[in-house]
């Protein structure tokens, strides 16, 4: 089987190297048909190894490949854990990624970077693929920043608009904060387990449970919560959590597939893998899991409110992906590590659906993204009109879709949880259904119902786009609408993460949802008694009032009573604003004041100009010495020859 696993991660990487080496002599069918190749076959290895894991009997495989460096007692290695965890991350990035190849053909069809994109998101797949099947850390944090490095040079593919630049840039800079906490419990991790590989760290785990650390003086810190913390600030930065949150909406500067697949199932959701990996470290802190909890709660809240000011199609679905993440990161501070990585895998398939059902809504209104020149798309594109609503109603929770029984789980989880914090995550992520109904379905309403809104050329021209486009959404509505129905007992009741995740007696929330849960067939009846699901009804029935039964008055009044709040979203809560202020003009005035005071006057003028300077007037004063007169010179000589003897009898 190792030959199986190198064979997934280097088949998208061969692809994206002839892609983008050779792209100008193969052409663009032969750089998209290589990297869909190479992707394809990526997908089949890993639904083969998912088959063998879990139901042919293979045990975990956790093995390295080489070593990459050795210095004393360290050995840093290139390896592979392969257990039921990570073939489940395997599948989902496949599939996800293959179905963002297939309609990239249809989607950036004449763009001069073609062959260049697709080398991009096939290293992109090949850098998550790296990231969720390591063994150590190494090769976690390799692949940790190589999907933040294809990231950038995606978001910012056309790099000719300076928006673009701008936000792979913003990004960068935001990811790098995490990345730093990141790589100090990283630091931590090897200080004090003297080893970078996930099963020996897990071994020796016990042993440091009852340490603490002292930063300073009469503050003592748990070694666990530590590194829990630390590595969760660089999940902060992956997967977009408050305040860490503000590169994800500008990354729609990108192409949509790369949106598709950066929001459904690469970069975003590292950060949530790598938390349910380290479920052993996060279950010895409570205050660490409750910290982790509230974070997602305020994510999944306040940014999902303002997915109702975003009159841009892919930011309203991108604002829906902050908040899902939101809901992610409550299930882990929950406990719920396996809810998580539920509706992390139930929000790929209909987050990416989304995206690229808005895709083709752009191509069909010439790349126009404002919603409000959108309206009556339904009649003239009826697939993707279908596939959108498929992928809001798995959005919203709708009773029987794959996103129902995700987002109820986790809402049922964090409702059963005792720490710190539930309460208020509870509340955020139940009101959170509404909001999200809301802004939705606001989304759908403007775009496919109500008076056409877009100019004369515009509507002449709207039709369905290529079978190249549609053929993916269909295939991603199929999981989208059925996946959670036959995945839910498995993946949360029946074991099936077995010892990949571990959870505390006193943590199992799951374990208090299994004796309440009846069949998925019972749990989606029972939905429509459920506060949750009537919340995201009068969601839906809100948005239906304001923008189809009363689209000229009710939004105006709206605006009037909720004048204030709208600018506050309209803001963004400031947060853009303060990081202008504070990392913008703030760190440009430090910068210059560093540069004066150290560059030009310590550095220069000091160190560089002062050296020199001391030196000529040393040299001038010396220079008086050397008269020409012997007598002069002799004297001298004379002088030390005294000193040296009055050192030799007195001194010495």
């Amino acid at each position: 089987m190792e030959k199986i696993y190198l064979a997934i991660v280097l088949a998208p990487l061969i692809g994206a190297l002839i892609a983008g080496l050779f792209g100008r002599k193969i052409g663009n069918v032969g750089a998209h048909s290589v990297t869909i190749l190479g992707v394809a076959i990526a997908f089949g290895l890993s639904l083969y190894a998912f088959y063998m894991h879990v139901w042919g009997g293979l045990p975990t495989f956790s093995a390295a490949v080489y070593t990459w460096a050795a210095a004393d007692s360290f050995h840093f290695d290139i390896g592979f854990m392969i257990d039921h965890l990570t073939v489940l991350m395997m599948v989902v990035v496949t599939s996800v990624s293959l179905m963002v190849h297939i309609y990239t053909v249809g989607y950036m069809v004449g763009d001069p970077g073609y062959q260049r994109f697709f080398s991009y998101i096939s290293l992109f797949t090949f850098s998550m693929l790296m990231l969720v099947m390591a063994n150590n850390l190494l090769q976690l944090f390799f692949g940790w920043e190589a999907v933040g490095l294809v990231s950038y040079l995606l978001i910012g593919f056309w790099y000719k608009k300076e928006t673009a630049i701008l936000a792979n840039l913003k990004a960068f800079i935001v990811n790098r904060v995490g990345d730093f906490g990141f790589l100090l419990g990283i630091a931590a991790i090897l200080m004090y387990a003297n080893t970078l590989d996930y099963a020996t760290f897990f071994e020796r785990l016990p042993a440091l449970a009852g340490v603490k650390v002292e930063y300073w003086p009469g503050v003592e810190w748990s070694l666990p919560t530590v590194i829990a913390i630390l590595l969760f600030i660089g999940a902060m930065g992956k997967s977009a959590q408050v305040p860490l949150h503000v590169w994800l909406p500008d990354s729609m500067e990108g192409p949509t597939p790369i949106s598709a697949l950066i929001h459904a199932a690469t970069m975003v959701t590292a950060g949530i893998f790598m938390v349910a990996r380290f479920s052993p470290v996060f279950e010895l802190s409570d205050a660490a899991l409750s910290f982790v909890m509230v974070i997602g709660a305020i994510t999944a809240l306040f940014m999902g409110l303002l997915g109702i000011v975003q009159n841009d199609i892919k930011r309203v679905i991108a604002y829906s992906t902050l908040s899902q993440l939101g809901y992610m990161t409550v299930a882990l501070g929950a406990s719920a590590y396996s809810a998580a990585i539920f509706h992390l895998m139930t929000h790929a398939f209909f987050k990416a659906l989304l995206f690229l059902a808005a895709g083709s809504v752009i191509i069909a209104m010439h790349h126009e993204q404002d919603i409000r020149k959108m309206g009556g798309l339904w009649k003239y594109m009826p697939i993707t009109f279908v596939t959108f609503l498929i992928g809001s109603l798995a959005l919203i929770g709708f009773p029987g879709t794959s996103g129902f029984f995700s987002k109820d789980s986790i809402i049922l989880a964090v409702q059963a949880s005792h720490l710190p914090g539930a309460t208020f995550a509870y509340w955020s992520v139940l009101l959170g259904v509404f909001v999200t109904a809301f802004y939705t379905f606001r989304m759908f309403f403007l775009v496919f119902f109500g008076k056409e809104r877009m100019d004369a050329p515009t509507r002449s021209h709207l039709h369905e786009s290529p079978k190249v486009v549609t053929l993916p959404l269909i295939l991603l509505a199929i999981p989208a609408l059925l996946v959670g129905y036959f995945t839910i007992d498995p993946l949360l009741y029946s074991g099936f993460f077995g010892t990949a995740i571990e959870v505390l007696p006193a943590h199992d929330v799951m374990a208090t949802l299994h004796e309440h849960f009846h069949g998925a067939g019972a749990m989606m009846l029972h939905g429509f008694t459920s506060p949750v699901v009537w919340l995201s009804f009068l969601g839906v029935a809100l948005a239906g009032l304001m923008y189809l039964v009363l689209p000229n008055q009710l939004p105006m009044l709206f605006a009037r009573i909720f004048a204030w709040p709208k600018r506050v979203l309209d803001g963004a809560y400031g947060f853009d604003d303060f990081n202008n202020v504070i990392f913008g003009g703030g760190s440009r005035l430090l910068g210059r004041g560093f540069w004066r005071i150290g560059d030009v006057r310590l550095i220069d003028g000091l160190m560089v100009n002062g050296t020199a300077h001391l030196i000529g007037v040393t040299a001038l004063q010396w220079r008086k010495i050397q008269t020409g007169y012997l007598y002069h010179y002799a004297f001298v000589m004379i002088l030390g020859l005294i000193g040296l003897m009055t050192w030799i009898v007195f001194l010495r």
